[in-house]
């Protein structure tokens, strides 16, 4: 019996069952069924069943076992792979070092805590990648004490690719709240998410791309000017570069810290001056509007910073939002008096005593930082205020007027390059924001030890050098401003930094000009993680065999495995 297709002129093929026999010679064919109407599969099945072909149940012959995400875990460990990350840990493959690769990955993906890390690479493709699947979060811990073992050796490789002698090295510090009671690290000082909690400081130097090459860890108590001895320490002796410019924000390098860098001949400065010291030029007559009459900024000379150049900056909007701010706070700091005053005036059987309402006044003066600018009188049953005129004045003159200094000349570094490498540091601040937001979640830091709270912060640093190099690879696809490093160098060092015409319309049509789709950072990792690898099975029995099948990337995802340079 076979199966034959027999054309039917205009109408679809008469599909018939039949049998053939030899009579005289001749090959007659008898029909025994007309199967036109029995679906494409089942007529497919019987024509193999005929052919002696053995059919059995699909899910008996192939069967997809489990699918795991694996297009965002092959996009983070080609992008490592490319970074060279394995040979940064150290020089040979050892388990130590796969756990680490694993855990910079696992950051990136999903960050959490080391007891989750090591049940969430197993819900992807990263623990079969790298053989971490029967890890525990005992020996993550391990591992990190091993990381932090080689922290000076790896910042020294990072220093190596990416400073040179000369180079401006941007340096900043933020901090993170602790939650627990163990770490010694943890101090009341500053905190920096606001919170009312021990805080752990950190101090971030990245090379003037914002590209990060080490970072220190401080006690949670520390002031910032206190971090940069090390920072000097660790550019000239662990690094070995005899010249450098080290560019920190007015509250880290003070007065003292700029002493203290002047003794070392190589190293050079860039920082602002405080408001204080700008009222100092001002009262000398050091500056002056009439600077801004041709352009937005100027360079002066003064006695008072011996050896500096100094560039004075005017921004008619700063000075127009300083304007706004400051009549807003001195409005709502004359609500808070007004209230002790209706409450003095009500006090006529009981007045209350001079003590009483300065201790109330103090309360509510300094709420907003604008105390000095109200003039008060307080005595047994008697509270008025105003306004300081003539001081609030004298501050207005000044809005919108800030001031570079640098060691820097004139031939090494233009008054305009100045500004601009002053501003900077906001790479730094970029990234502090991936650092402690959802992309790495450094913070809550809950580590017991001081030297896991120090490894982990380490790693979340090298976790960063990562997403930076991807962030910049793959710009076009997300909205990041693809030209800001460019016209970071051209644009106007002063007015107020603009988006490039690609990025508005990115914003605008949420397309590339390709076509292509444009994410966050987090859609696209949930993007590439639709392409999966698949566990299948084939056979039963002895025959059984299993392998591993990989979804077919989408057009998409092949454009940005290749925007990455990592072979898909």
């Amino acid at each position: 019996m076979f199966i034959d297709r027999v054309p039917n002129r205009n109408s679809p093929p008469a599909i018939l069952l039949r049998e053939s026999r030899r009579e005289g010679g001749k090959v007659r064919k008898h029909t025994i069924a007309n199967l036109s109407s029995c679906p494409e599969e089942a007529i497919e099945a019987f024509a193999l069943a005929l052919r002696g072909v053995k059919l059995v149940p699909q899910g008996e012959a192939f069967a997809s076992e489990r699918s795991l995400p694996h297009g965002h875990v092959q996009l983070v460990l080609g992008a490592m792979k490319k970074l060279g990350m394995a040979g940064l840990l150290c020089a040979r493959p050892c388990p130590e070092q796969r756990l680490v690769l694993a855990m910079i990955a696992q950051r990136l993906l999903t960050p959490c805590s080391k007891l989750a890390t090591v049940r969430q690479w197993n819900a992807t493709s990263l623990a079969r990648t790298l053989e971490v699947a029967d890890a525990d979060e005992n020996g993550l811990y391990a591992a990190l004490d091993w990381l932090l073992e080689r922290q000076a050796r790896i910042e020294k490789k990072l220093a190596k690719r990416h400073l040179d002698e000369g180079a401006r090295v941007l340096f900043d510090v933020s901090s993170s709240s602790y939650h627990g009671r163990t770490c010694p690290l943890a101090a009341r000082g500053y905190n920096r998410d606001g919170d009312k909690l021990p805080a752990i400081v950190y101090g971030l130097l990245a090379n003037a791309e914002g590209r990060p090459v080490g970072i220190d860890v401080y006690a949670g108590n520390t002031a910032d000017p206190a971090t940069v001895p090390d920072q000097v320490d660790k550019l000239r002796e662990r690094f070995g570069l005899d010249r450098v410019v080290l560019v920190g924000d007015r509250g880290m390098l003070t007065q003292p810290q700029i002493g203290a860098i002047k003794t070392h001949p190589g190293l050079g400065w860039i920082s602002a001056l405080r408001a204080q010291n700008i009222q100092q030029l001002a009262a000398r007559g050091e500056v002056q509007m009439g600077l801004f009459d041709t352009h937005n900024l100027a360079e002066i000379r003064s006695g008072l910073f011996p050896g500096e150049r100094l560039v004075v900056c005017h921004n008619p909007l700063l000075a127009e939002d300083r304007k706004r701010t400051r009549e807003e706070l001195l409005a709502a700091t004359e609500r808070l008096l007004q209230g002790i005053a209706d409450e003095v005036a009500r006090r006529t059987k009981k007045p209350l005593a001079q003590k009483e309402i300065a201790l109330k006044a103090g309360k509510k003066l300094n709420r907003y930082k604008v105390g000095k600018h109200f003039e008060l009188e307080i005595a047994d049953g008697r509270f008025a205020f105003a306004r300081r005129h003539e001081k609030i004045q004298a501050e207005a003159a000044l809005d919108g007027i800030y001031i570079i200094r640098t060691s820097e000349s004139a031939a090494d570094l233009s008054a305009d390059d100045a500004v601009r490498t002053y501003k900077s540091l906001q790479q730094v601040e970029q990234a502090f924001r991936c650092l402690k937001g959802l992309d790495l979640r450094i913070r809550p830091i809950h580590h017991r030890t001081e030297n896991h709270v120090r490894a982990h912060i380490f790693l979340c640093m090298l976790a960063y050098y990562v997403e930076w190099q991807l962030r910049r690879d793959l710009a076009p696809v997300l909205f990041q401003d693809e030209e800001l490093d460019e016209m970071r160098w051209a644009r106007d060092p002063v007015a107020k930094a603009q988006a490039s015409q690609s990025a508005r319309d990115k914003k605008k049509t949420k397309t590339t000009q390709d076509g292509w789709p444009v994410h966050s950072w987090r859609t696209l990792l949930a993007e590439m993680a639709t392409r999966t690898q698949n566990q299948c099975r084939a056979g039963e029995g002895k025959n059984t065999i299993q392998f591993e099948v990989l979804a077919e990337p989408t057009p998409f995802q092949q454009h940005v495995f290749g925007l990455a340079g990592v072979q898909p």
